[in-house]
């Protein structure tokens, strides 16, 4: 082994380790640094819209593009998560006090089926009513537990929430500012050919935009028509429902329905018939017609991943990841299937150099 090639050995084991130790001293803050980097893929077009009216400087476009997501995405978020943790903390006490009892709705829809379907249940392992009444109540009050236990954490927290927010936001004024440079350096430190250094760019920015987008924009418009919906009919913690309708909606062709559905067949065994008709016309003519007519055209059609691709890349994101992987599963999915179309162009290339 000559000096030459040792040394370059020696040079790719300093720079493995000390990429891991940097990229480990980044970890707690991984979550701030992905959403910066998210923010800056999506909002740097509006940080060239800004750069000419201040006369070139970028600091001052990159401020203002801050300030802009800070008012219309930071704020309206820290609301309504506050909302949802405040009405998520009601409904665990009434659930705990037996104000609410979810577990005797379930029990008047079962008692209300007709004896074929309890025998296809009893066929099925799930005629218990009151096993299943059990587990139902259980999960409820865990579920309303979790929130209000969150509202608690969240009040305890708010120093490292601060930090982390300050991080995000200091990280995201650099990006836009200069993210033409370092993306730059990126691609020059990499060593592919400029043609799949540009089409892994570019898929990676397309599908950051699609699936942010196109996901928050589907999950707003769904959770705020159920929610409105839900008001009007008169269910208790229309604001909670909403907004679960609106994380369910993340999760192609299921979303929303999980929650309108059973809320609906509760109304029809329960007699109000009206109500379950108009909670199932909405939602399926409605609430169900905005996924199928926005996600092919927010989100499938930019990132070219069939949705049941998105669909299994997006659970296994959040199962992982937790709430990020929404946005960074179906990224993984797009980035594999791109760097698979670029394979063999890659051999092609080896074998002619």
């Amino acid at each position: 082994m000559n000096h030459s090639s040792l040394y370059f050995r020696t040079f790719l084991l300093l720079l493995a380790c000390v990429s891991i130790a940097f990229l480990w001293v980044l970890l707690p803050y991984y979550g701030a640094i992905f959403w910066a980097t998210t923010l800056a893929i999506i909002f740097s077009p509006v940080h060239r819209r800004i750069l000419p009216k201040v006369r070139g400087k970028p600091t001052i476009s990159a401020l203002l593009t801050v300030i802009l997501i800070i008012l219309i995405v930071i704020i309206p978020l820290i609301l309504v998560t506050g909302a949802l943790l405040q009405e998520g903390a009601a409904v665990y006490k009434r659930i705990s006090s037996g104000e609410l009892d979810l577990g005797a709705y379930f029990e008047q829809i079962v008692n209300a089926m007709p004896t074929s379907v309890h025998n296809l249940m009893t066929r099925f392992g799930i005629g218990d009513s009151f096993g299943l009444q059990e587990k139902l109540s259980a999960g409820a009050l865990q579920a309303s537990k979790f929130l209000a236990a969150q509202a608690v954490t969240f009040g305890q927290n708010t120093f490292e929430f601060l930090i982390g927010m300050g991080v995000m936001l200091y990280i995201l004024f650099f990006l836009l500012r200069d993210g033409s440079f370092l993306a730059h350096r990126m691609r020059e430190s990499i060593p592919l050919s400029n043609e799949h250094l540009h089409h892994l760019s570019r898929k990676f920015a397309t599908v950051i935009r699609a699936t942010v987008k196109g996901n928050i924009v589907i999950a707003i418009t769904q959770g705020a028509l159920g929610g409105i919906m839900f008001a009007i009919l008169g269910i208790q913690g229309a604001l909670l429902w909403g907004v679960l309708m609106a994380f369910l909606s993340l999760l192609p062709a299921i979303g929303a329905s999980l929650i309108w559905i059973p809320v609906a067949i509760y109304f029809l065994v329960s007699g109000a018939i009206w109500e379950g008709m108009v909670l199932i016309l909405f939602g399926v003519l409605v609430i169900g017609l905005i996924d199928n007519l926005l996600r092919p055209v927010l989100v499938g059609k930019d990132t070219k991943i069939p949705d049941y691709l998105i669909l299994i890349s997006t659970l296994g994101g959040l199962a992982v990841f937790g709430l990020n992987g929404f946005v960074i599963g179906p990224l993984i999915a797009a980035l594999f299937i791109a760097c698979w179309d670029l394979f063999p162009s890659a051999i092609k290339q080896s074998q002619e150099s």
